[in-house]
């Protein structure tokens, strides 16, 4: 009996992996983390927290994925990058 596939490779261990991507706003990083995995591209989300009494300012959110998938991840970022800002000022509501 053959063994099922997978659609998606398993990471291996020790993988190596390359940070594509860093904000200081989780939601962001949340919005592009969709859109690479909407692309195919596993990504980790990583938390950067620093006590605030000695780094003020310092934290925020990375995402990390494969060597391989790095180029194609930097190409969707950029392309994410080159949209105007939505936000709850200037989101215009169509109806």
């Amino acid at each position: 009996m053959p063994e099922p596939t997978t659609t998606s490779p398993k990471p291996e261990p020790n993988e190596k992996l390359v940070k594509i991507f860093d904000t200081e706003r989780e939601t962001e990083a949340i919005v592009v983390k969709g859109l690479l995995d909407s692309a195919g591209i596993e990504s980790d989300l990583k938390s950067i927290d620093a006590v605030q009494d000695t780094f003020p300012g310092v934290g925020g959110t990375l995402l990390l994925v494969r060597e391989e998938d790095a180029a194609e991840a930097e190409k969707i970022i950029d392309e994410y990058r080159k949209l105007p800002p939505l936000d709850d000022e200037t989101a215009e509501i169509s109806g």
